[in-house]
């Protein structure tokens, strides 16, 4: 990734490729074929565009994961909106019914709070990922992930409680 943000063409490539295999293994276990080759046309656009938000001193797969996840969200709503599109098509793995839905719930209840807050707490309280990390990914300084962390929690628990 380093070469590649430096502009060397070849580094770059390889990179495109390695990802590519690893984003469509991701996808064809969690969406149906057509799906998931969306999915990873989409999640090799983000990356491509948002390559020169990687700090080299992180490490790249929570970064990756964290794209290749939204996007297997933003396939989901997708399908839900429309559920005809998924047919009646096989998918060859367990039933993730009850994990997409909370995923889906928890996006919903994360609508709640700022985009910022958001977009933080995913990257640290679920993803795992390092205030640090978070900071790097979200553009943000290390002191605003940890605000928007504690107000976005905060906001959360109202929500929930009213």
């Amino acid at each position: 990734m380093i070469a590649a943000q430096g502009g060397d063409e070849r580094a770059y490539a390889q990179l495109m490729g390695e990802v590519s295999q690893w984003l469509s293994r991701y996808f064809h276990k969690r969406l149906p074929p057509a799906a998931a080759e969306d999915a990873t046309q989409e999640a090799l656009l983000a990356i491509h565009v948002h390559k020169l938000k990687y700090e080299a001193n992180a490490p790249m797969t929570p970064w990756l994961k964290t794209i290749a996840r939204f996007k297997w969200i933003d396939q989901l709503r997708g399908h839900l909106r429309s559920p005809d599109s998924l047919g009646e098509i096989e998918v060859p793995v367990p039933d993730h019914g009850p994990a997409a839905r909370a995923a889906i719930l928890l996006d919903a209840l994360l609508s709640e709070v700022k985009p910022a807050q958001a977009q933080v707490i995913k990257l640290v309280k679920l993803d795992g990922a390092t205030v640090e990390e978070a900071a790097s990914l979200s553009g943000q300084s290390t002191s605003l992930v940890k605000v928007n962390i504690h107000r976005g929690l905060k906001r959360l628990g109202q929500v929930i409680s009213d």
